[in-house]
């Protein structure tokens, strides 16, 4: 067996904290991250991970050999990278939620494709929470507080929680003027989301939804048809408010903005090609018009 693998291994091992974690990172089988460990341990006659049914424990002798192949294995990665005349090749995986990422991070993958012809790029679009670690991703744009705070996490702009409605409806059922005359209307939701919106001053208001969708593209065609008011995020119906054919309410009770943010793993020294995407995407991101337009006209309550 290669012996840098041997050392691959045994560092995803501590890295992780378990060999299901390695398995998942390395995509391999845990049997076979066991036996490459026993392997190791066995030529080097020491025990370099003590382990229990509950944890995993480094002894002395693996702490030492964990730090000398961190570094050997990082010399060995950046001496690969710079002997590749172009700099930048492989694969590189990223998430984003759905409709951010068609209208965002698709033409910002393309533009990086043009520039460099050796990279691949999976983009894995996805409204439920990706974890980085599990699914074997580089880097993730989360809109949001973030869950896991031993991520690198960089903000790129922000967006509101607005509330909207067809002219058609509001013609029909009126404009409310207060967030809790909205038990007076039809509602549209989604189905992910609790069953009351939160305003400024917290102030949390009850919803019983006329109709509820799990995807965005049908909730907002949903209200273009003025089946109610609904609550989508700013750059999800910016377009339709300068259209004309949604119309943005209450904006004085908004509650604050969430933070957009590219995030990635914590790791001392990112790859080449991690740390040019990631460059490339803090440089392109806050320059979107989404994310100019957020200061819309209407003062918000505090």
């Amino acid at each position: 067996m290669d012996r840098f693998d041997e050392l691959q291994v045994f560092v995803a091992v501590i890295q992780q904290g378990s060999l299901a974690g390695a398995a998942r990172l390395l995509q391999r089988s845990p049997p076979v991250i066991t036996r490459t460990l026993n392997t190791l341990e066995a030529r080097l006659a020491t025990t370099l991970i003590e382990r229990t049914t509950r944890q995993l424990a480094p002894t002395e002798a693996g702490w030492q050999l964990f730090e000398q192949a961190q570094r050997l294995l990082s010399d060995y990665q950046r001496a690969l990278d710079s002997a590749h005349h172009s700099g930048l090749h492989g694969l590189l995986r990223i998430t984003a939620p759905v409709q951010f990422g068609r209208h965002h991070i698709m033409p910002l993958v393309s533009s990086f494709l043009q520039q460099h012809a050796e990279m691949q790029i999976e983009v894995v679009l996805s409204d439920s929470y990706q974890d980085l670690i599990e699914n074997g991703l580089d880097i993730a744009l989360r809109i949001g507080e973030l869950q896991d705070s031993s991520m690198v996490a960089r903000q790129v702009g922000s967006v509101r929680s607005t509330l909207v409605a067809s002219p058609d409806y509001l013609t029909l059922a009126g404009i409310p003027t207060h967030p809790a005359e909205l038990a007076q209307h039809a509602l549209v939701a989604s189905l992910l989301h609790t069953r009351e919106w939160r305003f400024a001053q917290d102030l949390r208001v009850r919803i019983n939804p006329r109709l509820r969708v799990n995807d965005v593209e049908s909730q907002r065609e949903a209200l273009r048809n003025a089946h109610g008011i609904g609550r989508l995020l700013s750059y999800q119906v910016i377009d339709d408010i300068h259209r004309g054919t949604l119309q943005r309410l209450l904006p004085e009770w908004e509650p604050a903005p969430l933070p957009v943010q590219l995030v990635t793993q914590r790791v001392k020294n990112m790859t080449p090609k991690v740390r040019q995407f990631w460059n490339f995407a803090l440089e392109k991101l806050p320059l979107l018009p989404c994310f100019a337009e957020q200061n819309l006209k209407g003062d918000r309550k505090s």
